[in-house]
């Protein structure tokens, strides 16, 4: 009798806690971001060297003082530049989803800082310089549209496939989201394994209240395979990191074997080759999330807490 009653009271505040999350959505999605989005990319594609001075006083800050007009007219005239720019309005010829996604992001940041604002969006090319995907600021918003061709695409065959993974155009918002993230975000320290750890669990936690219309393989930019692996493998990864004393070492190694992007994590056992890369940071989701249901304090407060404070109290246990 008592089984059924706790077993009723559990759905009791599942259905509660899923209705409030449900009221939350419906106010979001009433709440006004209406924005355009401002293609430099296919201006500058479309432009002749007598465009120059009008696209100079139009986005004067993509424009260094530094770099002169010859350079640009130099740009405009490119053979590589042409069919770089030729194959992102090919790609990019709709930029509608992405745009309801962005769309769905703003309304979200509005609700949760009120008062956030609606930024220019401007996309743009870069070279493929993969590092810098996304800029984000105070009032703007600059996406670099080469770095989101797909997988598999021909410019992108010198790049690394664990990193050209996620350059496709579902992976736009997700980027763009976690630049936000890093503007709220606050650490008095990132030494220790568990510190990096934390950091970039609030990241991802941030994309779970901003972008909750992206599948969690979306957020991390996993395959749904390699987050399966993650969820079923949570356990023993924790108690590898335990026995071997990782959370609170300072090693530099630890970061590149457990943080940072690569093609599998280097536990150095026979099951890395199996393993995704960033356990570190899927663990570390893992425990803000923990932390959050059990504080119940609100994103913005998560983002300014410090990493001890969120392991100590986030009574985290993982998955078995």
């Amino acid at each position: 009798m008592h089984i059924k009653f706790y077993v009723l009271l559990i759905v009791g505040f599942m259905l509660l806690s899923c209705d409030e999350e449900s009221k939350v959505e419906k106010e979001i999605a009433n709440i006004e971001a209406d924005f355009t989005v401002e293609r430099f990319d296919k201006a500058f594609s479309e432009a002749q060297p007598k465009d120059l001075p009008r696209l100079k006083s139009a986005y004067p800050f993509l424009f260094s003082k530094h770099v002169p007009d010859s350079i640009w007219i130099q740009r405009i005239n490119d053979t590589m530049q042409n069919e770089l720019l030729a194959e992102v309005q090919n790609k990019f010829s709709d930029f509608s989803a992405p745009k309801q996604e962005l769309k769905g992001l703003f309304q979200h940041l509005k609700y949760y800082d009120k008062t956030f604002t609606t930024p220019r969006v401007i996309t743009l090319t870069n070279d493929v310089a993969y590092r810098d995907k996304t800029i984000v600021n105070d009032s703007l918003v600059l996406i670099a549209l080469d770095n989101y061709l797909g997988a598999e695409h021909e410019f992108y065959q010198n790049i690394p496939m664990y990193i050209t993974a996620n350059m496709q155009k579902s992976q736009i918002v997700s980027d763009v989201t976690n630049g936000y993230a890093k503007k709220y975000m606050f650490q008095t320290n990132r030494k220790t394994l568990l510190d990096e750890m934390i950091y970039f669990g609030k990241l991802l936690y941030f994309k779970d209240l901003m972008i909750p219309f992206k599948s969690d393989a979306e957020k991390i930019g996993y395959t749904e395979a390699q987050l399966k692996w993650a969820e079923a493998n949570e356990s023993p990864i924790w108690s590898y990191f335990i026995e071997k004393e990782h959370l609170y070492d300072t090693d530099p190694k630890l970061p590149n074997r457990f943080i940072a992007d690569a093609p599998f994590s280097k536990f150095y056992l026979e099951l890395d080759n199996e393993s995704p890369g960033r356990l570190g940071q899927y663990l570390g989701w893992q425990i803000v999330k923990a932390y959050a249901e059990t504080s119940g304090e609100d994103i913005m407060t998560i983002m300014q807490t410090e990493p001890e404070i969120i392991f100590r109290k986030s009574k985290f246990k993982p998955k078995k």
